[in-house]
């Protein structure tokens, strides 16, 4: 038992592994475009929010819980997991001897003398347990090996996490823009009834000479406008409607659907923290970590190949000529034997080892890589944040201000002091201004989404 611990626990050749110093600036940017981001000091980390603590809605959250249990990418990551779970064991298993029994039986006829007719049967029966060829790791090239796997296996369980939190914020944009879609169809749709309203209105005046022909064909085009964006919505809220099932994994039931965006709850603020303490705990960048560490552990397995490898075959049993007299005294037998190999000339060897030394410089780039695309990521969505109150504020006053510039353009028709173009184009500017309102409050709630995702946020 001793000399085995000694095995398992043994020195190896992997190098001491130093976490790269991340190539991101230790504070996130500044200036007039980030002014809200430094405004939230009581806010809770991403990391510190469940997913069902930010997604306070109700339906949104019965959404999200379908597909954590139905996506099938999700599906495959889980598996993956438990791939990597069973390679590791296998890795680690090479550790351990395999002991296993082996019995043989052999019945022959042989000559027994100058003759050769003088022939006899010769019979022989053994039974043997014992160890075929197991390596002893002295220079820890298969704790290499297991450490290469068992670090693979974290990479793949950060990628499990990296996809569930990249599931939580795709669903949530689906429903988010399922939403939106569906309160640009009801715009769609009232403004289409009041425009066929002004249409009937302006034919009856036609008729009796009190409009003209103008006036009335202005007004069909309004009114064709918005039956093709009655249209145009229906679509666009049907096809999001099949993302959201696809996301899902499974036909999302009708009554968990929202009804507009204005119907979603709020999502809380949250702070972006630190670089330091936010970005080295994204799953995408343990993951490249883990798959660093990996390759680290390789070279350990690559530099042990140069040293000699020895095997040791041992086993005990019984053997006798007959198959009842197996178990008799006198007739246990043992045998062991040792084997070692020194390579004296392998080029390959070189190579293996060059190839583990630049896979390590690779797994270091990525790593590199992917703490600056997070850095970036993290960036965007302040960036977003610090500037869409603004756009929110000047698009609602925007929003009031065409609407009262259409009630007086109205009024001023009714006087007959303008003509009904000026209503037009006061109901066109109110249209659009409400169009702009809705993409922008959905833009403000994708961006909390974005946010929570790019900080980490996302567990159960």
């Amino acid at each position: 038992m001793a000399i085995t611990a000694v095995f398992l626990t043994g020195c190896t050749m992997i190098p001491k592994y130093t976490r790269p110093e991340a190539p991101v600036s230790r504070e996130w940017p500044s200036g007039s475009a980030y002014k809200e981001t430094s405004a939230m000091p009581n806010a809770p980390l991403a990391t510190d929010l469940r997913w069902r603590e930010f997604f306070t809605d109700e339906k949104l959250q019965e959404i999200i819980g379908m597909a954590l249990e139905n996506n099938r990418d999700l599906r495959v990551a889980a598996l993956n997991v438990e791939r990597a779970r069973a390679l590791y064991r296998i890795q680690r298993a090479e550790l351990l001897p395999t002991v296993d029994t082996t019995g043989n039986a052999i019945k022959q006829r042989v000559l027994t003398g100058n003759s050769n007719s003088t022939q006899s049967t010769v019979e022989q029966y053994s039974l043997n347990l014992g160890v075929s060829s197991w390596e002893i790791d002295f220079f820890g090239r298969i704790r290499s090996l297991e450490k290469q796997a068992l670090e693979e296996f974290f990479a793949t369980e950060h990628a499990r996490r990296s996809a569930q939190i990249l599931l939580i914020s795709e669903v949530a944009n689906a429903y988010l823009t399922l939403a939106a879609d569906r309160e640009n169809l009801q715009l769609a749709q009232s403004t289409l009834e009041a425009q066929q309203a002004s249409y009937n209105l302006i034919q009856r005046r036609f008729e009796v000479g009190l409009a003209p022909k103008l006036d009335l064909r202005q007004v069909q085009q309004r009114v064709d406008t918005a039956r093709v964006d009655v249209a145009r919505y229906t679509g666009l809220a049907a096809q999001d409607e099949n993302a959201l099932n696809l996301l899902v994994g499974a036909p999302v039931p009708p009554d968990l659907l929202p009804e507009g965006l204005s119907a979603v709850k709020s999502l809380p603020d949250i702070s972006p923290g630190l670089p330091s303490e936010v970005l080295l705990h994204r799953p995408d960048i343990l993951q490249a970590e883990s798959l660093l560490k990996a390759a680290n552990a390789n070279i350990g397995a690559a530099r042990a190949a140069f040293f000699p490898r020895i095997s040791l075959t041992t086993a005990i049993g019984t053997t006798s000529s007959d198959l009842s007299g197996l178990f008799k005294a006198g007739s246990d037998t043992w045998n062991y034997a040792a084997n070692i190999a020194l390579p004296i000339f392998d080029p390959a060897t070189w190579s293996a080892l060059k190839v583990s030394r630049t896979d390590r410089e690779i797994a270091q780039n990525q790593y590199e890589k992917a703490i600056q695309g997070a850095f970036r990521d993290v960036a965007d969505a302040l960036a977003i944040k610090g500037t869409v109150g603004d756009q929110m504020e000047a698009q609602q006053s925007l929003v009031e201000a065409t609407a009262e510039t259409y009630q007086l353009s109205y009024a001023r028709y009714e006087k007959g002091t303008d003509t009904y173009l000026s209503v037009l184009d006061a109901q066109r500017s109110l249209y659009s201004a409400q169009q702009g309102l809705i993409s922008i409050r959905l833009a403000r709630l994708a961006n909390q989404v974005q946010l929570y995702a790019v900080l980490g946020g996302g567990t159960e």
